[in-house]
């Protein structure tokens, strides 16, 4: 008597429904998190974007009228009814004839050293202050911290006086070691909480290997402190940029900066309020470029270090 081999009989795979759940509802879009999207918080997003629109459109708007039109109506009158104003390019046309290109490059060769060194330094500094073990190094943190609260203004007059012994008053150099110094506090601690997040596997990993501060410093940490450093390089651009107080005291007239132009158009009486608009729609064409071509590692960068679990 021949037995049959008995064989195990295959499951059917469950199959999966595309179509759209029990009961005919939709299921709610998500975000890549998982998050519901909500069109409370989209028309929350979209009531602030105009609110912060709405100055710069002001300002566009009226760069392009005649004094008498933009002292005897608002902006959005123009704007709503194009026809019954007066348009003209002749306050682009005299801001741009007042040596506003020299200004420009004036304030480039001040702001890019003034981003880069602080920025060099305070990453070095970070890198000491997270990695490295030195005598006291908890205490020489807390006193760099503590100087943010310091207003800047009280060292403006021990800073001409020192300045002035190398007479590095009036020139661009006192502008980068001025911002340097005044940068430097928020930069390590920026940077030096952001440092504090990267995983310590890989850094005792260099060091088995047999790598030195200097090799770890370049070829791990900066890398992975890109979104970091970029976020301080925006917000150390545009306060370098649109700074008014120490350009006046630290620079001469035949070196001034944008705005020190642009605040030099009005006059001492008004007689260039026209030029205002424009000089300061032009002035903030760059910080705008440079905000918009690295604000995806803005957010990214200011906040890595501010949770942790």
């Amino acid at each position: 008597m021949s037995s049959a081999a008995t064989r195990p009989v295959a499951t059917p795979a469950p199959t999966t429904s595309v179509g759209p759940p029990a009961g005919g509802k939709k299921a709610p879009k998500t975000v890549s998190g998982g998050a519901k999207r909500s069109w409370g918080v989209r028309i929350g997003l979209l009531v602030v974007v105009v609110l912060f629109m709405v100055p710069t459109v002001g300002l566009f708007v009226t760069s392009f009228r005649v004094r008498e039109d933009a002292t005897s109506t608002g902006w959005w009158t123009a704007l709503f009814n194009p026809f019954s104003s007066d348009w003209t390019l002749d306050g682009y046309q005299e801001v741009l004839s007042q040596g506003m290109g020299n200004a420009f490059i004036n304030s480039l060769v001040v702001t890019v050293p003034a981003t880069i060194i602080p920025i060099l330094v305070a990453a070095m500094a970070a890198y000491a202050f997270t990695f490295m073990q030195f005598r006291g190094r908890d205490f020489t943190l807390a006193a760099i911290v503590a100087l943010l609260v310091i207003p800047s203004q009280v060292a403006f007059i021990p800073l001409l006086r020192l300045l002035g012994q190398f007479d590095l008053v009036g020139t661009f150099g006192a502008m980068w070691l001025v911002h340097t110094g005044f940068g430097m506090p928020l930069a390590i601690y920026t940077l030096r909480n952001y440092m504090s997040t990267l995983p310590k596997t890989i850094i005792e990993s260099a060091k088995i290997d047999g790598a030195t501060h200097y090799q770890t410093f370049w070829k791990l940490i900066v890398p992975m402190s890109v979104p970091a450093l970029a976020a301080f390089a925006i917000l150390q651009f545009l306060w370098v940029w649109n700074d008014l107080l120490i350009a006046k005291l630290f620079l001469q007239s035949s070196n001034s900066t944008v705005i020190v132009k642009v605040q030099g158009l009005l006059g001492t009486q008004g007689q260039g309020q026209e030029l205002l608009t424009a000089a300061a729609f032009v002035s903030f064409v760059v910080p705008m470029l440079v905000f918009f071509s690295m604000q995806r590692f803005f957010v990214r960068g200011l906040t890595a270090g501010a949770v942790k679990g």
